[in-house]
């Protein structure tokens, strides 16, 4: 293809280019599908050109954006013409016009990116680097190409992605660019919550979450758009008696899940599983420092974090709110003797989601002393083997009563009142108390004697 895109450029004496991530990861050796050539000249009609003598490729044109698109076997190809640009202070959007390869470069945000490879066929395969990207990869550092504080008030968006890139990629930012982070930390202001929250999910899925959220932190960015997470952060002593740093604990969660799972919303609930400690902090004396209830008020604070930050509502909030609100209850069963009925009331409450809060939990782990983290582990241990043999047993999960409210009604000639829900409930509670079996017939029986007992006759048996 890129044979093609040449022979085509030069026909139509037009100088053609590939640059940007494709660059980088080809000098990183790491696998890309995704293609961008900047065509100095009208890279709309090169692209129209190479995809009709590919045989025919269908060509997705963006007029006002003055790129085309187009696929190519796994391959994605996007044209662009070579422009300059120029930014108002009030947006991001800037002004364009067209441009020199060299003024295509400089607007580009960081160094590593500013590459570019000639498909022309006077230097075909040579690698343009005017700011010294090579190097820049080899020595693992995010540099911008121009005055950083130009770059990134400009864009803002850019030091979100300065943060990303650092933190998958494991490079370090350098020194005047870091800075410049924090000077310019306000101007996230004028981003879309969308748009900062598209970076924050690739930080999040990084292998080491908390290199990226520990960046943020210490440039006053993540105080822009997640001030709740920041409230986390401290450790206070009184009488001889201090809290954990609970935003360090939670990047120390974070990172213990990412180790083990890649589903991004359980990431999500290690970063939000404390979330309530600020507003539930109190000393008590002869206590201590006590958080009491803050896994409850966590999932109430969870819709409004959600929605500023554009985060998607329905199943995947309650799938999160589910994990908060329960992230203690597995916890608390490896400090006591493990009863069946405790596991039981697990295993109903978080139903399909008892795996991925296992999972949190084990995370959630964390102590200086080895003594005390290796009876954690030792009672988790058992916990989660109880769980195993109750679920085989009693299957628990998604559970619903084996009588249902419509035979409850039946049986006592009742219309839907409360009467039906309380027997339902005694029902329900005596199963999980393991007086009777998760059974049809034991359940049945045990509803005539509740209802005979709330002064009921029997209509039908």
């Amino acid at each position: 293809m890129f044979d093609l895109i040449s022979a085509t450029a030069f026909d139509m004496n037009v100088k053609a280019y590939v640059v940007g991530g494709f660059v980088r990861d080809l000098l990183l050796g790491n696998p890309s599908k995704d293609i961008d050539v900047v065509v100095v000249g009208k890279g709309i009609e090169l692209a129209q050109a190479v995809a009709k003598k590919a045989g025919g490729l269908k060509v997705k044109v963006f007029k006002n954006f003055g790129t085309a698109m187009m696929r190519y076997k796994d391959w994605e190809i996007e044209f662009v013409g070579a422009r300059k640009e120029s930014y108002r202070y009030d947006s991001r959007k800037p002004a364009v016009e067209d441009g020199t390869l060299e003024d295509d470069q400089n607007r580009r945000d960081f160094t590593i990116n500013a590459m570019s490879i000639s498909l022309n066929r006077d230097d075909y395969g040579k690698l343009i680097d005017p700011f010294g990207g090579e190097a820049d990869l080899e020595n693992k550092i995010i540099r911008t190409p121009l005055d950083p504080d130009v770059t990134f008030s400009d864009d803002p968006l850019r030091m979100m992605r300065a943060i990303r890139f650092a933190t998958t990629l494991n490079f370090k930012i350098d020194d005047e660019s870091y800075k410049a982070l924090g000077r310019n930390a306000q101007r996230l202001k004028i981003i879309s919550q969308e748009r900062i929250t598209e970076e924050l999910d690739k930080i999040l899925m990084a292998p080491q979450p908390s290199v990226g959220f520990k960046l943020l932190f210490h440039t006053g960015l993540l105080d822009v758009f997640f001030p709740e997470m920041v409230a986390l952060q401290g450790a206070e002593f009184k009488e001889g008696k201090g809290h954990k740093d609970n935003f360090f604990h939670t990047l120390i969660v974070v990172d213990n899940v990412a180790a083990k799972s890649d589903k991004l919303w359980l990431r999500w609930a290690a970063v939000l599983h404390d979330i309530g400690k600020p507003r539930t902090k109190k000393w008590v004396e002869g206590i201590g420092w006590t958080f009491h209830a803050h896994d409850y008020v966590g999932a109430r604070m969870l819709p409004g974090i959600f929605k500023r930050l554009k985060l998607p509502a329905g199943d995947t909030l309650k799938y999160v709110q589910k994990l908060v609100v329960l992230h203690l209850r597995p916890i608390a069963l490896t400090e006591e003797e493990v009863s069946d009925s405790a596991v039981r009331r697990l295993l109903f409450d978080a139903g399909d989601q008892i795996d991925d809060l296992m999972q949190l939990c084990e995370a959630d782990m964390s102590s200086k002393i080895p003594e005390k983290i290796a009876r954690y582990k030792k009672n988790y241990d058992l916990v989660r083997q109880k769980m195993v043999e109750i679920e085989e047993k009693d299957r628990l999960r998604n559970w619903q009563p084996p009588v249902s409210g419509e035979v409850i009604m039946e049986t006592f000639a009742l219309q839907p009142c409360k009467t039906v829900g309380e027997i339902k409930t005694a029902i329900r509670e005596a199963i999980l108390e393991g007086i009777i079996a998760n059974d049809f017939q034991q359940a049945y029986q045990f509803m005539i004697e509740t209802g005979t007992k709330m002064g009921l006759q029997v209509a039908k048996q």
